[in-house]
């Protein structure tokens, strides 16, 4: 996985119906077996009389835990195609369970394996993505002569000001991009003719909404 990823903004569920059998989508954000297991356990104490609480989730650093259960549906039609809606859409992090309220009328292995892909895509895209996106807090202490100046900059590249404290001088944290960090330091440095300090902070991420044609 690269340092920046795509997962889902928020938990939500989603419901479809075909043919009287009701899917429903419940996802939610993970980050270990252990938060996986525990979200599938509560979806199916939600649902007790549920016919299957198919499942599928992926997580780790570079996405080495992977795990989907058909739960009594016939053999890869239920698991797997929720798993392959999360790869397909580059997600991670994310626990999808699709539980199943049967409606009298079998759908047939390809059926199913439409119905459970489209139960987890279109809950997906109705609680939206956001990319996680690994950046660096840069802390400036500039005169008040030279915080126009500083604003602009920050406002002309679209770089998100943090916090902005006003004293003696003005104080301003960003957040920048990790393979941006050289490069606005200089310019910043540049446009300010060197009168200004900059602190580096931790690394961390940062959500960033994907705009819907992206998604």
């Amino acid at each position: 996985m690269n340092s920046d990823y795509l997962t889902i903004k928020h938990s939500g569920q989603n419901e479809i119906e075909i043919k009287k059998s009701r899917f429903v989508c419940t996802v939610g954000r993970v980050t270990s077996k252990e938060e996986a297991d525990a979200f599938i356990q509560d979806v199916r104490e939600a649902n007790p009389k549920a016919t299957h609480n198919c499942f599928a989730y992926m997580t780790g650093q570079n996405d080495d835990l992977q795990r989907e259960s058909d739960d009594g549906e016939p053999s890869g039609t239920a698991g797997i195609p929720i798993l392959e809606v999360l790869k397909t859409m580059h997600l991670h992090d994310v626990c999808a369970v699709v539980t199943r309220y049967f409606g009298d009328i079998k759908l047939g292995a390809g059926g199913l394996i439409r119905a459970y892909s489209n139960a987890t895509s279109r809950a997906i895209e109705q609680v939206g993505l956001v990319k996680k996106v690994l950046q660096k807090d840069l802390t400036m202490t500039v005169s008040y002569a030279d915080f126009d100046k500083l604003s602009y900059f920050l406002t002309q590249q679209s770089i998100p000001v943090v916090d902005t404290s006003y004293a003696t001088d003005v104080t301003v944290k960003i957040a920048v991009d990790l393979d941006a960090i050289d490069a606005v330091q200089t310019e910043i440095t540049n446009r300010l003719a060197g009168n200004v300090r900059i602190i580096a902070g931790d690394e961390h991420y940062n959500e960033v909404d994907v705009p819907t044609y992206e998604q």
